[in-house]
């Protein structure tokens, strides 16, 4: 047997190359409402230099009658985030794309909740299923 074909490293993060995982990201924005004319800048200005620089990542781009301005985050996991970026300015949009590419699409945890440590004994004892009713033999 080959010892070599059972040494090969499993594909992930941080070992090997990286994957992004950000698959997708939608634009959804208005023609004629002005909460998305920072939207529409941002189409003209900023846009085509973030999809040369992330090949990796599928754009479009989509109107949506009536009503605010959208950008939407597809991930490898299939989650999905949505943030409204109605009457804001193409730089602070393109810090909500690079939040929504940067993401995992996994829900905020908290990720240092450590068990409550005490020197003092609680006032009612350490709970047993012994306690409610009497152990009878």
């Amino acid at each position: 047997m080959n010892k070599a074909k059972y040494l090969v490293s499993k594909p992930k993060n941080g070992v090997g190359g990286f994957v992004f995982q950000c698959r997708k990201i939608e634009f959804n924005y208005c023609e004629r409402s002005g909460s998305s004319r920072g939207m529409i800048e941002y189409f003209k200005t900023r846009l085509i230099p973030f999809a040369k620089r992330n090949p990796q990542i599928e754009i479009i781009v989509t109107p949506r009658p009536s009503k605010h301005p959208l950008v939407r985050g597809t991930y490898l996991n299939e989650m999905q985030k949505d943030i409204c970026v109605k009457n804001l300015d193409p730089k602070e949009i393109d810090e909500y794309v690079q939040l929504i590419r940067d993401n995992t699409g996994y829900k905020a945890k908290a990720r240092f909740k450590k068990p409550v440590i005490s020197t003092t004994p609680s006032v009612r004892g350490i709970w047993s299923p012994f306690n409610t009713r009497p152990h009878v033999i």
